[in-house]
């Protein structure tokens, strides 16, 4: 399935509140990613990430419309030569490669970008699909940590999967 990576746009609000606004996405993403997520969510992301230069976080967009995004966040002090992957997609187009092609692509522009030789992204020890897509785009697992995260009232191991310049 063909997608583009582009920059938020003000008409991406309506798709990005339909699709984010999804237990099923929310349970595999830090608190920061509201559940239910609303209309004054979507602005304020929006607003946030349209206005970044170099862009951080991209919209994943089918036919022009938002479905996901895929964000890389340069660290600081000691850990300023890497840098967190995040991603999410909207459930219609999951099982379809889509992450995996866009992992591909963000790790290129996070190299490109900055001067970082590690990303790495840390998904949840349940979310099986997020590994495997990490695994296909080339990352390597590094730790499993037990009961690290605590979402939605329950401990959930973290794995730590990374890929080098």
């Amino acid at each position: 399935m063909e997608f583009i990576l582009r920059k938020w746009e003000v008409d991406d609000l309506d798709s990005l509140v339909e699709y984010a606004n999804n237990y099923k996405i929310a349970k595999n993403l830090m608190n920061v990613f509201p559940h239910p997520y609303t209309a004054e969510d979507g602005i304020r992301f929006i607003e946030t990430n349209s206005r970044q230069e170099p862009v951080q976080v991209f919209a994943i967009t089918i036919n022009n419309k938002a479905c996901g995004a895929i964000g890389i966040f340069p660290q600081y002090d000691i850990m300023c030569k890497n840098a967190e992957l995040g991603y999410w997609l909207a459930e219609p187009y999951w099982g379809n490669g889509i992450i995996t092609k866009a992992i591909e692509q963000m790790v290129e522009y996070a190299f490109n970008t900055w001067n970082i030789n590690r990303v790495y992204a840390r998904p949840f020890g349940s979310n099986i699909a997020s590994q495997k897509a990490l695994e296909k785009a080339g990352f390597k697992l590094e730790a499993k940590m037990e009961k690290t995260i605590f979402k939605f009232g329950e401990y959930e191991d973290e794995y730590i999967y990374a890929i080098r310049k």
